[in-house]
């Protein structure tokens, strides 16, 4: 699948006018389909679609497992691309419980819901408590650049990646949507039957959702490049999620500290 192509462009200085190129991120729409349904319409990058879509169906609580998640068939159409996917018999009902036409974008993970009370979904289990060394933080923000191609060649990708407990990368994905990053994270995680011992870390503005996502991951920590919303905090401290943000080379704020792994 392409995720980028080149458009030539031109250069502004202040004493000239140049010519050059600019890799630039490919955006298209990813209809989700489940059990005959239209569920979903998102705009992402056209790449780690098995992975988006079982992350995508466990965080929308669609599906318990990896292995509710069958018959996953990934096709290219007229307008964009078209991802079926069935459910296992014991997960059939939800999707008819919560059908909806709706479409998404890259700035709300929220669309398409039809109440508040929606909003609130239960988490089933609460995060381990973190057993990761403050250098290995650091260790994984001086790593992750070079997890990141797409937005080394785009400079418009976010990223979502799984780190162990020394700091290392196990796993990373990235998106022109930053919840779609995280999603193929949560996809490409359970299909591996791969645990994350250490945090996750995203490039991103730390939301509701990604908190949410973050739980049902089963993270012991999120870490986060930009700032939370008062929403995500609330939602960290509501299930003991240890959430740090507006981590850079020299200083990580610690937002939520329930274990008091950093006293």
């Amino acid at each position: 699948m392409t995720t980028s192509h080149t458009q030539a462009i031109k250069i502004l200085r202040p004493d000239s006018i140049t010519a050059g190129e600019r890799a630039i991120a490919i955006e298209v729409p990813v209809a989700i389909e489940i059990d005959g349904l239209g569920y979903a319409v998102m705009m992402m990058t056209p790449a780690n679609l098995e992975e988006f879509s079982t992350g995508f169906l466990l965080t929308e609580r669609l599906a318990d497992s990896a292995d509710d998640v069958r018959d996953i068939d990934i096709f290219e159409a007229e307008a964009g691309w078209i991802v079926r996917v069935g459910l296992s018999d014991r997960c059939k009902g939800r999707i008819h419980d919560r059908v909806r036409h709706r479409t998404s974008d890259t700035s709300c993970g929220l669309c398409g819901i039809s109440g508040l009370e929606q909003l609130r979904k239960p988490v089933s289990r609460t995060p381990p408590k973190p057993d990761t060394p403050v250098d290995a933080l650091f260790a994984a923000l001086g790593g992750l650049r070079a997890h990141q191609p797409l937005n080394a060649a785009t400079g418009a990708i976010h990223a979502a990646a799984a780190c162990d407990r020394e700091g290392r990368i196990v796993s990373a994905y990235e998106d022109v949507g930053r919840h779609n990053a995280l999603d193929k994270l949560v996809g490409g995680i359970a299909i591996k039957g791969q645990p994350i011992d250490g945090f996750i870390l995203v490039t991103s503005r730390i939301s509701f959702e990604m908190v949410d996502k973050a739980l049902i991951a089963g993270a012991p920590m999120l870490v986060g490049i930009s700032a939370p919303t008062s929403l995500a905090i609330d939602h960290a401290r509501g299930h003991g999620l240890t959430l740090l943000a507006l981590a850079r080379s020299d200083a990580i704020l610690v937002v939520n500290d329930p274990w008091d792994v950093f006293a």
